[in-house]
């Protein structure tokens, strides 16, 4: 499992002096951005590849508060990928310094070619950077249906 550690900063407080929803979501997109770095997808490589990650959900579970004052850790666990690398997904917990689970998130995404404008899948080189990595319990190949699960649409005000 791979953790990043965070310092809770000012402006990650909310209005209630505890850690705002809008800092979860910046937690977890800069752990999943280290770890894709750390195993071979940095900025340059996206840059060259000119693909990106886009996010289709993120479910967060809140079971305790947390507050200033003590560092927290992030987790990210690859918990799923399609055989040609275009849908992934992700699971973040959160820890208080003393390894308590104090939140939750499943995510769901693919990655879009940045001159297109569409969901692709990897090349093979960086899909073989996936195949190395660990697969937690609970790990499935996943498949287009696996994005429609929550069969949520658009709806128009027109």
């Amino acid at each position: 499992m791979y953790l990043k550690s965070f310092e809770i900063r000012w402006s990650d407080v909310d209005a209630n002096r505890h850690l705002a929803n809008s800092a979860y979501v910046n937690f977890m997109s800069h752990t999943r951005i280290t770890y894709l770095a750390e195993i071979g997808f940095g900025h340059d490589i996206l840059m060259e590849k000119e693909m990106g990650p886009v996010v289709f959900y993120e479910h967060m579970y809140y079971f305790k508060e947390i507050f200033p004052g003590r560092p927290v850790k992030v987790s990210m666990q690859v918990m799923g990928m399609s055989e040609d690398g275009k849908f992934f997904k992700f699971h973040h917990n959160f820890y208080d310094y003393k390894g308590r689970n104090f939140a939750h998130c499943e995510m769901m995404g693919a990655w879009m070619n940045l001159k297109t404008r569409k969901l692709t899948g990897l090349t093979d080189d960086l899909l073989a950077k996936f195949n190395d990595v660990e697969k937690p319990e609970g790990y499935s190949v996943l498949s287009k249906a696996d994005t429609r699960k929550f069969a949520k649409a658009p709806k128009d005000l027109v």
